[in-house]
C-alpha cells in the first residue's frame, strides 16, 4: 500500500507542482523500505538461539530501528533544504488537486497506523510507526497547504508545510536514535529503575539483600537481568527463586533472569 501510493503521490506532485506532495512521496518510498526492514528484523528476532548467537538475533530489531531513524533524519534534511528554496522562490501549485491526493494519502497512512499501533511496546515497531506517522503528517500538511493555496493563492504555504513536516520528523527520529543507541550500549530498559528492581527483590520473603544487580536490553521488547541474592536459608532457595521470578515478571516485565544465591556470612553477635 505504501509503495503503491508513493508512486501516485510522486506523479501527482509533479503534475500539481506541489513540493509537499513530492516530499511526502519520497518519504513514503523510504517508508516502504523501512517497513520491509522492520519486518525482516522481526523475523530474524524470532529465530532460536544458536551456538554463535546464544541470545538469538533479537538485537536485529534494535539495529533496524537505528537505521530507520537515521534514514528519517536524512530525509528531513533533504525536505528542509528543498523547502527553503521553495520559500525563497515559490512556484505555481494546483492547490485543489494537491489537496485531493494528499487526503487519499492520509487515509492510507491511518489504515497502516491502525495495524501497527497494538505493537508499540517494541522499539523496532515504534521506529516503523515513526515513518508512518511522518507520512501521515506529511499528507496532512500537504492537504492543508493545498487547501490554503486553492482558497487564497498564497504559494509559500507549500514550503511552510514542508518545513513543518521536517521539524516534526526530526524530533521523533532523534528520540528513536537515542533509544536505539541506548539499547545497543546495553542500557537499562525504558521505564525501568535499577534501584526500584533491587528494592522490590529485597522485599521478597527469604531475601536479605541484593547486590551486583544489572538490567539491560536484549531486543526491542525483551530485557534481561542478573544479580547476587543474599538469602536467609539456602534450603528455601527454590521457593525464593520462584517468588523473585514472579515479582520481576509481574512488576517489570523481565523474564530472562539469572540469579546467584549467597548465604548470609555475617558473624553472630553474642550478648
Amino acid at each position: 500500500m505504501t509503495l503503491g501510493f508513493a508512486a501516485v503521490e510522486a506523479a501527482g506532485g509533479w503534475w500539481t507542482g506541489s513540493l509537499a506532495l513530492i516530499s511526502d512521496a519520497g518519504h513514503m518510498l523510504t517508508d516502504g523500505a523501512a517497513l520491509g526492514l522492520a519486518a525482516l528484523a522481526a523475523w530474524a528476532a524470532r529465530r532460536p538461539p544458536s551456538a554463535r548467537h546464544s541470545y538469538g538475533l533479537g538485537r536485529a530489531e534494535v539495529f533496524a530501528a537505528l537505521v530507520n531513524a537515521v534514514a528519517m533524519l536524512a530525509i528531513a534534511g533533504a525536505i528542509g533544504y528543498e523547502a527553503l528554496g521553495r520559500w525563497q522562490t515559490p512556484t505555481p501549485v494546483k492547490g485543489g488537486a494537491a489537496a485531493a491526493i494528499a487526503l487519499a494519502g492520509l487515509a492510507i497512512n491511518l489504515v497502516i497506523l491502525r495495524r501497527l499501533t497494538p505493537h508499540l511496546h517494541d522499539l523496532n515497531t515504534r521506529a516503523a510507526v515513526l515513518h508512518v506517522v511522518g507520512d501521515a503528517l506529511g499528507s496532512a500538511a500537504a492537504l492543508a497547504a493545498g487547501l490554503v493555496i486553492a482558497a487564497t493563492g498564497w504559494l509559500p504555504a507549500d514550503a511552510l508545510a514542508s518545513l513543518a513536516i521536517c521539524v516534526l520528523i526530526t524530533v521523533s527520529a532523534l528520540r528513536i536514535t537515542r533509544e536505539s543507541i541506548h539499547a545497543l550500549m546495553e542500557g537499562v530498559p525504558r521505564g525501568v529503575s535499577v534501584d526500584a528492581v533491587g528494592l522490590e527483590m529485597a522485599r521478597v520473603d527469604g531475601v536479605l539483600s541484593v547486590h551486583d544487580l544489572h538490567v539491560w536490553t536484549l531486543s526491542g521488547s525483551r530485557s534481561a537481568m542478573s544479580a547476587h541474592v543474599v538469602v536467609a536459608s539456602m534450603r528455601d532457595w527454590d521457593r525464593t527463586l520462584a517468588a523473585l521470578q514472579r515479582c520481576l515478571h509481574e512488576k517489570f516485565g523481565i523474564d530472562h533472569v539469572t540469579l546467584q544465591p549467597e548465604s548470609d556470612t555475617r558473624p553472630l553477635v553474642r550478648h
